[in-house]
């Protein structure tokens, strides 16, 4: 984790060298929370055009500014790639401060009615896990889910957890639902 006070998308480059580097963060599922959140999507499965969701547009940009490591080398995302994200606290690109982690693809879906890919955390990540995101076609609606298994990634996210993590953590996963929601229905 490194905290800057501005905006670090035209050093991206840089962060994903460095990051490419580093370990993913031990952990053992079975000692994580698990949660599930969900939202329905009013659009037929079989219509979504899944490039914003393969190339990491989940969250709000004012949120989360990422940049991905397939982008950087012009293909499609893989199995072992990194993402680079940099975290608006609070929510807002100018009048922040600018967390910067990284996480690294373990798992891509591609199956005819589920889509989606899970990642782990990088050394130095505030949170310590794993978090898959999906969109899926249960038998009468489209649904995207978030599903993670996590815990504070070092001291100072598991004190401060109870009252500021967990809370925004909460706050940055509805965000996520609403404008997946969002950016699928208005397509």
């Amino acid at each position: 984790m490194k905290i800057y006070l501005t905006n670090q998308n035209l050093k991206f480059i840089k962060h994903l060298e460095y990051f490419k580097n580093q370990s993913v963060m031990k952990y053992e599922k079975s000692k994580l929370d698990e949660k599930i959140s969900s939202q329905d999507i009013d659009f037929e499965f079989s219509k979504i055009n899944f490039d914003f969701f393969y190339n990491y547009q989940i969250f709000p940009e004012n949120i989360i500014e990422s940049y991905c490591q397939w982008n950087h080398e012009n293909r499609n995302m893989q199995i072992g790639d990194t993402i680079v994200q940099q975290v608006f606290l609070p929510p807002h690109k100018t009048l922040s401060q600018k967390v910067i982690f990284a996480v690294r693809i373990n798992k891509i879906i591609d199956q005819r009615k589920r889509k989606g890919f899970s990642y782990e955390t990088i050394e130095g990540h505030v949170e310590k896990g794993v978090s898959m995101f999906t969109i899926e076609k249960n038998t009468q609606k489209t649904i995207f889910k978030i599903h993670t298994f996590s815990k504070p990634g070092n001291l100072l996210t598991s004190l401060a957890g109870p009252i500021f993590s967990l809370p925004y953590q909460s706050f940055c996963t509805k965000k996520a639902l609403n404008n997946v929601k969002e950016i699928i229905e208005q397509k």
